[in-house]
């Protein structure tokens, strides 16, 4: 019973610590409980200790991962009930990966020793987050790094580490408690006691000291500034948004921008795939699609205004020249279908950028060659597109006057080093279009903006983020939010965006603890093979096992 007492501690103290509604310093204690289960069970030597540890592991991670995203169940079906699937399948595979990875901790730990294991588990964690940004199945929403979200004073240095700095702060504190608990527990000295406490005000108040210090001293910087107006027309995605004709979404996206509009308005940010409603707009036909030069039009009364929002685009080829694109008997084309952000202007060009950090199962069928052939369509029906999205190659900015913006398209904006790389490539200043109408008024979109304000601070960049149903708002480059919409409130919101060139640490430099972390976890598990492998030897020349 104490064991499951453990595990059952470790998931709601990691749940309890998930924004918006938790206390992220729980997260400094949260993975005690289970790193002293999984020690008592090592010493004891108990049989099937590689089963016992994954199990206990599954259950706190299970409850870690239904407290801080059952939201996704609110994802609608096609009948219109709440679709389970959409939440049942990450969350037993989420834990699945973290129990996984909990395991390789414990392999390495019981055959190398408890001290490889403490430099093992930062580590191999990290690398599990890391590698959660990149393959096709990626979910990093609870990667440890994002639970201070909306703490934005104590994680000021993110701009030199990026949300890894937080994972291993978080870590390193629960293994030095863990230690020496383990200590008081051997020797019964009460000196044991109070230097987990210690220590654990020194490992946790300097950087708070630190960050506490930055935030007060930056001010912001600002090369350029400009007035934005957000659109938030407030949409149903299930009823309304891709029902509607468009031609209705679209005036009315422009009414809403006029209310706000001054002479000294120069972008108006529109939400993801705020146009057409039903249907696509196609690449090859910009000059001519009524939508677009409908936004000319309007442009005509406003020609300081540089109008950027999400859309659904399109582009036929003749023949097959992506993996993404798909035949059309019908019009005897391939066709490919985006996530778009598009930039209209007085310029003749017409900018776009392809949203490329896709949602599984819902923008995106992973590894399809091998999937569908076994799971079909089932994996799409999440809420939202049924189809898996183009992408592009590279990130790509916009570029109006020296102005230089980064397009951000909803889930992308939880990808800390992808964001980075369109600073990298000159963005001055971050422009987030998203449409998190999908699971209603949940943590989910609430959790969508706070990661946001972990970008804002990375990259030292003005965040303006236009949200279909809210929560529209103005982030600076502390991460604070200066000015928000409310969740389904219909209208248009106006702030100051300031545009900043100079490049942070993170910006140059990525995720450089995870590719450390790589290094040394490689490492560390090549010893640890190397060490049972020549044991098994030894033992096998003295005869004690065949």
């Amino acid at each position: 019973m104490k064991r499951f007492i453990k595990c059952i501690l470790c998931g709601l103290l990691l749940a309890l610590s998930w924004p918006t509604y938790g206390f992220p310093f729980l997260l400094f204690v949260a993975f005690v409980p289970l790193l002293l289960l999984e020690h008592e069970i090592t010493l004891k030597k108990e049989k099937h200790t590689y089963l016992k540890i994954f199990l206990f592991s599954y259950i706190s991670f299970l409850i870690w991962n239904y407290g801080a995203t059952q939201w996704l169940h609110y994802a609608k079906n096609p009948d219109g009930s709440n679709s389970w699937v959409a939440f049942l399948i990450p969350l037993f595979a989420n834990s699945l990966l973290m129990s996984i990875t909990f395991l390789l901790f414990h392999f390495v730990k019981k055959v190398a020793g408890t001290l490889y294991g403490m430099f093992f588990f930062p580590v191999i964690w990290i690398g599990f987050e890391k590698f959660h940004l990149s393959w096709e199945m990626s979910w990093p929403w609870l990667n440890l790094g994002n639970a201070f979200a909306n703490f934005p004073q104590a994680i000021q240095w993110y701009e030199f580490t990026g949300t890894f700095g937080g994972t291993l702060w978080v870590l390193i504190v629960n293994l030095i408690i863990f230690y020496y608990i383990r200590a008081y527990q051997v020797t019964h000295q009460k000196v044991y006691l109070w230097k987990p406490l210690f220590y654990s005000i020194l490992l946790i108040g300097i950087p708070l000291a630190i960050s506490f210090l930055i935030y007060q001293s930056y001010k912001g910087k600002s090369e350029d500034r400009a007035e934005v107006v957000l659109v938030q027309p407030d949409l149903d995605p299930y009823e309304e948004k891709y029902e509607l004709n468009g031609e209705v979404i679209l005036n009315d996206i422009l009414n809403l921008a006029d209310k706000q509009i001054t002479t000294n308005t120069r972008f108006v940010i529109a939400p993801e795939t705020a146009f057409p409603g039903r249907g696509s707009i196609l690449i090859n036909e910009f000059k001519d699609d009524p939508y677009i030069n409908r936004i000319k039009i309007w442009l005509n009364k406003h020609p300081q205004i540089n109008f950027i929002s999400g859309v659904s685009l399109a582009e036929y080829y003749n023949q097959q020249q992506t993996t993404s694109s798909r035949y059309v008997e019908k019009y005897n084309q391939w066709i490919d279908f985006y996530n778009s952000a598009i930039q209209i202007n007085q310029e003749p060009e017409i900018q776009h950028y392809n949203k490329s950090k896709l949602v599984v199962g819902v923008e995106l069928f992973p590894y399809a060659n091998y999937l569908k052939p076994i799971l079909g369509n089932y994996m799409l029906n999440f809420g939202g597109s049924m189809e898996s999205l183009g992408t592009q190659d590279q990130p790509e900015i916009f570029i109006n006057h020296g102005l230089k913006i980064a397009p951000i398209i909803c889930y992308e904006s939880i990808y800390g080093e992808y964001v980075s790389e369109f600073v990298k490539n000159g963005a001055n200043a971050i422009f987030v279009m998203t449409n998190d109408s999908w699971w209603g008024d949940s943590e989910g979109h609430r959790q969508l903006l706070s990661y946001a304000r972990l970008r804002a601070i990375e990259t030292r960049r003005d965040i303006a983020r236009s949200a279909n149903s809210g929560i529209s708002a103005f982030i600076n480059q502390r991460g604070d939010i200066v000015k928000d919409l409310a969740y389904l409130k219909k209208g248009s919101l106006k702030g100051d965006v300031n545009f900043n060139s100079e490049l942070t640490f993170y910006v140059k430099y990525g995720d450089l603890i995870s590719r450390i972390s790589y290094l040394i976890a490689g490492i560390l598990l090549a010893y640890t093979v190397a060490k049972l492998f020549l044991e098994k030897i030894n033992l096998k020349r003295r005869g004690k096992i065949k």
